[in-house]
C-alpha cells in the first residue's frame, strides 16, 4: 500500500550562509582539471583489470586472487568518501582536495615498487582512501564555486569523467601490458602528480569555515540516514549497481574473451552520449528511471547467458549494459539528494561509498563465478541487477 511521503530526514542542520558571497571559480579550466582528475581516480579501479593476470604471474597466484588488488582498492575509496567529505566542510575544499591527489601520486608510485602481493595489497587500500577525498569535496567545490547557470553542464562533465575511466582507463592498461605492470603505476603517479599541481593553481583559495560547523555532525547523521524509511530502500540498491558492472569486465577478463580491446571500447560512445540523454529522461521520477535503468542493464546481461553472443553481438549488449549503469547512478544520488533534505551532504558521501562498495564486490564475485563460464556469471549479474530494479520500484512508491 502506497504511504504518504514523510518529510526530508534533516539530521544536520543547515549551514549559515555567509554574508559574503564567494567568488565564481573560472569556468572552463576548473572543469578541465576536475573532470580529468576524475578520470584518473577511477581509473586506478577499472586499469587494473587488464593487468591482473601479468600481476598474478610475477607473484605466483591466480588471476582470481590478484583481483583483490582491484576490490581492495575500491574499499579504500570507498572509506575515503565517508572521512574526507565532511572534513573538507572544516578545513577547505581545495586544501582536501589538492592534499589527497598529491598523497596519491605518491602512494601509485610506492605501488609500482611493491616487493609483493602482501605489500600491493596495503599500498592499493592506502592509495585509494587518499584518492577517495576527491569526489565528494570536488562535487561540493561545484555546488559552491561554479555559477549556477553552469553547475548542471559542470556536474556531467565530472560525472563523465569517472564514468568515461571504465573504458578509457583499461584500454590505457592494455596498451601499456607490454611494458610491464608496474609501467601503468609509473605513469598515473606521474599524471597524479601533475594534476595535484594543476588543481593547486586553477581552484580558488578557501574561504574560511562558517562558525560552529563540526565534522562530527555529518558523521552522526549517517546512521540516521540508512535507517530512515524514504532513503533505505535506495540505498540497499545502490551497490548493485556497480557490482554487475565490475564483475562483467572482469570476468570477461578472467576467461580470456576474444576482442577484449572492442569490448571495452564498446561503452565509450554511450558514456559519451549519456550527458545528453539525462536531461531528456528528467521528467521520469529519479527511484523509478534508475529501476528502469537497472533492468535494461540486467535484460543486456540475460541476454549474453542465453545467446552467447560473438564479439559483435557481445559488444553492443554491453552497450546496453554501459547505458543502464550510467543512467541508474545519477538517477540514485538525485533520489536521494532529494529526499535527505539539509543532510544532502553526508548522504551523497553515503551514496558514492556505497556504490564503490558494489564495485569492490565486482571482482570477487567474478572471480568465485568464471569457474563455471561466463555464462554462470552473467546468470548471477542478472539477478543483482533485477533485484536492485524491484527495490527501487518499491522505493518509487513511497
Amino acid at each position: 500500500m502506497t504511504t504518504a511521503l514523510r518529510p526530508p530526514v534533516s539530521p544536520v542542520p543547515p549551514v549559515p550562509p555567509s554574508t559574503t558571497p564567494l567568488p565564481a571559480a573560472p569556468f572552463g579550466r576548473t572543469v578541465i582539471a576536475l573532470a580529468l582528475t576524475a578520470l584518473l581516480a577511477t581509473g586506478q579501479l577499472y586499469g587494473l583489470i587488464p593487468l591482473v593476470n601479468a600481476m598474478a604471474a610475477e607473484w605466483h597466484t591466480t588471476p582470481a586472487t590478484a583481483t583483490w588488488l582491484v576490490t581492495v582498492y575500491g574499499l579504500g575509496y570507498a572509506a575515503g568518501f565517508v572521512l574526507f567529505g565532511p572534513l573538507s566542510d572544516r578545513y577547505g575544499r581545495r586544501r582536501v582536495i589538492v592534499t589527497g591527489v598529491a598523497a596519491t601520486a605518491a602512494l601509485t608510485l610506492l605501488t609500482a615498487a611493491a616487493p609483493g602481493f602482501g605489500a600491493a595489497l596495503l599500498l592499493r587500500i592506502v592509495q585509494g582512501m587518499a584518492m577517495g577525498a576527491f569526489p565528494p569535496v570536488a562535487m561540493a567545490y561545484i555546488g559552491e564555486r561554479i555559477e549556477p547557470r553552469r553547475r548542471l553542464v559542470s556536474m556531467t562533465a565530472l560525472t563523465t569523467g569517472f564514468l568515461a575511466s571504465a573504458a578509457l582507463a583499461q584500454l590505457a592498461a592494455q596498451a601499456l601490458a607490454g611494458l610491464g605492470w608496474r609501467m601503468f603505476f609509473v605513469l598515473t603517479a606521474v599524471l597524479f602528480a601533475l594534476a595535484a599541481v594543476a588543481l593547486r593553481r586553477v581552484l580558488l583559495p578557501d574561504a574560511p569555515a562558517p562558525a560552529g560547523v563540526s565534522p562530527l555532525d555529518a558523521y552522526r547523521a549517517m546512521p540516521r540516514l540508512l535507517r530512515s524509511p524514504d532513503l533505505r530502500l535506495l540505498y540497499l540498491a545502490v551497490p548493485t549497481v556497480l557490482t554487475g558492472f565490475v564483475a562483467v569486465f572482469t570476468g570477461l577478463q578472467l576467461t580470456g574473451t576474444e576482442g577484449l580491446v572492442a569490448l571495452r571500447a564498446s561503452g565509450l560512445p554511450v558514456i559519451l552520449a549519456l550527458p545528453f540523454l539525462t536531461p531528456l529522461l528528467a521528467r521520469v521520477p529519479g527511484p523509478r528511471r534508475a529501476a528502469l535503468a537497472l533492468a535494461a542493464a540486467g535484460l543486456a546481461t540475460v541476454l549474453i547467458a542465453l545467446l552467447a553472443p560473438g564479439t559483435l553481438g557481445l559488444a553492443l549488449l554491453l552497450m546496453v549494459l554501459t547505458a543502464g549503469v550510467g543512467l541508474a547512478a545519477p538517477a540514485l544520488v538525485e533520489a536521494i539528494g532529494a529526499r535527505a533534505g539539509a543532510a544532502r551532504g553526508p548522504a551523497s558521501s553515503l551514496f558514492t561509498a556505497l556504490l564503490f562498495v558494489g564495485a569492490s564486490l565486482g571482482p570477487q564475485v567474478a572471480g568465485a563465478l568464471t569457474g563455471g563460464g561466463f555464462a554462470a556469471l552473467a546468470y548471477v549479474v542478472t539477478g543483482l541487477f533485477a533485484a536492485g530494479a524491484l527495490v527501487l520500484a518499491l522505493a518509487s512508491r513511497r
